[in-house]
């Protein structure tokens, strides 16, 4: 073998060491599978045939379930640089239904709101009695009498 192709052979081994190899690691669900989550109909037995598992779910039982990925560029001796992360989160009702699907990312190191899907009735954990006893002062006597 000559010099000069031996020379080649190093150089596009060379060259080929220098390309960046992307990871991804952990799972988040693709926009389409989350499109079948309905928010307030959905609920927590039908999750894991749409969309899948979580990789992590909240401290408290019910309270949330978490889809984290990330995909990261090793670029020869550097060290391995996240270049990019989202994370899915859905959280539940007291009566096991879907409550929200919030979507995160992180741009330029910050976490910001991707997506979010919210459905809230604007009177929870409010009773009937403290609703009626909060209109007590929005009237007057002669409205009473009309």
């Amino acid at each position: 073998m000559s010099a000069i192709r031996r020379f080649l052979i190093l150089a596009v081994l060379a060259v080929a060491a220098c390309a960046p190899v992307y990871r991804n690691h952990g799972y988040v669900p693709p926009e389409l599978d989350l499109a079948a989550v309905i928010v307030g109909q959905t609920t927590v037995d039908e999750l894991p045939t749409l969309i899948g598992r979580p990789s992590s779910q909240g401290l408290l039982t019910g309270s949330g379930w978490y889809y984290v990925g990330s995909r990261w560029r090793h670029y020869g001796p550097y060290e391995p640089e996240e270049i990019e992360r989202q994370v899915v989160a859905v959280t539940f009702a007291e009566t096991g239904t879907v409550a929200n699907v919030e979507r995160f990312g992180l741009e330029r190191g910050r976490v910001v709101a991707l997506s979010r899907r919210v459905t809230d009735s604007g009177i929870a954990d409010v009773s009937l009695i403290r609703q009626l006893m909060g209109n007590l002062g929005n009237f007057t006597a002669g409205q009473l009498i009309d």
